[in-house]
């Protein structure tokens, strides 16, 4: 399936310059939003995942369906002040300042193999970050799979050393 034929495109969103690639679209078709669970589920087996992990907030639509599926667990990250018991952070470096990771303390451990899933790799920083808080925690990040690749914002290689998988490729 192509999956840019359910990509939205929205020029100088949210500012002038940018490309927004809206995935709204994706999820407004059950059948296709099907299709995209089955293979990052096909993806998870082939790693060896035993978690999935998902950023807040579009990890989650992507990482959730894909864990029920395998029944796997879940594992969100949040911003700061959003997880009700102990967490651990990371703090990690933007263009444009400085952003915090959160998960709770016992979210993985060692011997868990985790999949990240997130809608969109770009620079790589926030799941750079990710890989370094799912780490400290001892556990193993076997890949990270996302809907969207912009491969010309090179986050690929932020995760060096990482599997990564993409569904689809824009340049940015």
């Amino acid at each position: 399936m192509n999956y840019k034929d359910y990509i939205a495109i929205v020029e100088d969103f949210p500012i002038k310059g940018i490309s927004f690639k809206d995935i709204t679209p994706l999820l407004s078709n059950g059948e296709v939003f099907k299709s995209i669970t089955q293979e990052l589920a096909a993806y998870a087996k082939k790693v060896g995942a035993t978690v999935i992990v998902g950023p807040e907030s579009r990890g989650f639509i992507f990482g959730c369906p894909v864990a029920v599926d395998l029944g796997l667990s879940f594992a969100p990250i949040r911003k700061p002040g959003k997880l009700p018991r102990e967490t651990v952070s990371k703090e990690y470096s933007l263009e444009y300042g400085t952003n915090t990771l959160c998960m709770h303390a016992d979210a993985v451990k060692k011997g868990d193999k985790v999949l990240i899933i997130d809608d969109l790799l770009a620079t790589g920083g926030t799941i750079g970050a990710a890989v370094e808080l799912i780490s400290s925690l001892g556990a193993e990040v076997v890949g990270c799979a996302f809907v969207i690749e912009l491969t010309e914002l090179k986050g690929r290689q932020k995760l060096s050393g990482i599997d990564v998988f993409a569904l689809t490729q824009y340049p940015y």
